[in-house]
């Protein structure tokens, strides 16, 4: 069975269909940039022309960045704001015309890992991180996600952790990378003390670079680069729509 997966990020919307038994994607990803200010609107004919692109009927599985709770979306750090209190299945299932499934992006990202990537047969504690436009987090342990974990807001040094140590602070202040694994051994530090993970699973454009930064980080939890890349919220989108279809 293959669904569309579809992530929106900060700077481009992207999306394929995927076989959710494999999680391999099963045509090329089409990329949209962002609209700017990432309105309701605006955002929801991005992903119906993706939809469209790949001439689409079936479900589609959507990675949203901020909090979804039975659809509805609780927060919007990087989109407007005027996403908050939307039921966002309903609006863009209206929108494209077909079944769509919202969930949070870290969120999907991790359950593409824990299914067919780096966090396979990883019974304790893992902590999927995606470093993008901000940061994301998602928790599991056992296998099973906490949901809607927010982590990207710890405060450090007065500041959002996502203004200091996402790949976007990075770029914006072209830190070099020992800079850039500093401010991101320190936030990994705190999340350490907080849960203590057996693992680390780091997605988002920048796990492709991971060989410049993650041999620098001293977190006593094993960081791995996210199997799947920046690829793991359209495999994990697809796979949160899955999950969807089949509860009662």
């Amino acid at each position: 069975m293959e669904i569309l997966g579809i992530d929106v990020g900060g700077s481009g919307i992207k999306g394929a269909p995927v076989n959710i038994s494999t999680g391999v994607l099963t045509a090329e990803r089409f990329r949209i940039k962002t609209p700017p200010g990432a309105e309701p609107q605006a955002v929801a004919e991005v992903i119906t022309e993706i939809v469209n692109h790949f001439e689409w009927k079936g479900p589609v599985g959507i990675g949203f960045p901020g909090p979804i709770k039975h659809g509805i979306v609780k927060l919007a750090a990087n989109v407007s704001a005027d996403w908050v209190g939307m039921n966002a299945d309903e609006f863009l299932t209206t929108a494209t015309g077909c079944d769509v499934t919202v969930g949070n992006d870290a969120d999907v990202a991790g359950l593409a890992e824990m299914s067919f990537g780096a966090g396979v047969g990883q019974q304790g504690t893992v902590v999927m991180i995606t470093l993008g436009t901000g940061i994301g987090s998602a928790v599991f342990h056992g296998g099973v996600l906490i949901p809607n974990t927010e982590f990207g807001h710890l405060e450090i040094e007065g500041e959002d952790a996502e203004i200091r140590a996402s790949d976007a602070a990075r770029q914006r202040e072209d830190l070099s990378w020992k800079k850039y694994a500093r401010r991101l051994n320190r936030y990994l530090l705190r999340m350490e003390k907080l849960f203590w993970p057996d693992m680390f699973i780091i997605g988002g454009g920048i796990s492709k670079d991971s060989d410049h930064y993650i041999p620098l980080l001293t977190v006593e939890a094993h960081v791995v680069p996210a199997l799947f890349l920046n690829e793991a919220g359209i495999v994990g989108a697809a796979l949160a729509a899955r999950s969807q279809a089949a509860q009662p």
